[in-house]
């Protein structure tokens, strides 16, 4: 029996280190692009419904952590169908690995929200700045098992989050610093994830 857990162990290892050295696929462009279209959406919301977002906190913050999580299950479940359908026997791995390099920033960033929204209300209006330089940590972060092209997005976050950081407090809630920021972010890592894919076809 202990053979069998050996050896078991030894196959689980290999497709770790397999998994750890495949180019992971399982986020689509076209639902990328999706949820750059539905932060374009949440910021004509916005400004259409929210003209003084400093005023009314609460309704800005729901805005956009609705959009937060509505974009990320959106691309959640079609990364589990696609890394399904694509890498197959390597899956759970991948989708594993996918998971780990995203969650801390992901965590990082609930985090903040939550401690600076309780006990700094004061200074709530880093957020959008914040928020754009942790997602910037984790596309950095996943860039090691996607094309290497995915720099470029995260250096356009972190770019757009520190300009964010620069503004005064009621002009870094402005529809702009969120929409542009993740609209043009968000279609910019579809394109790469595309013509990648175009470059990987016409390779094979």
């Amino acid at each position: 029996m202990s053979e069998l857990h050996k050896a078991l162990g030894d196959i689980s290892s290999i497709r770790r280190q397999v998994a750890q050295s495949t180019q992971f696929r399982g986020y689509g462009p076209a639902t990328l692009a999706a949820t750059s279209a539905i932060a374009m959406l949440a910021a004509a919301a916005q400004s259409h419904w929210l003209p003084n977002p400093a005023d009314h906190l609460w309704v800005y913050l729901r805005i956009w952590l609705t959009t937060a999580i509505v974009s990320a299950a959106l691309t959640g479940a079609q990364m589990y169908t696609r890394t399904r359908r694509i890498h197959s026997g390597l899956s759970d791995e991948m989708i594993r690995m996918a998971v780990e390099q995203f969650l801390p920033a992901a965590g990082a960033g609930f985090l903040i929200t939550y401690v600076l929204v309780h006990y700094a209300a004061s200074v709530l209006w880093i957020l959008p700045g914040l928020w754009q330089v942790i997602f910037s940590l984790g596309v950095f972060s996943s860039c090691r098992f996607l094309p290497r092209p995915m720099a470029v997005a995260g250096a356009w976050y972190m770019l757009t989050g520190l300009v964010c950081l620069t503004l005064d407090g009621k002009r870094a809630f402005e529809p702009w610093t969120m929409g542009l920021a993740f609209g043009i972010g968000q279609l910019l890592v579809a394109g790469i994830l595309f013509f990648s894919s175009r470059e990987d076809s016409d390779e094979d």
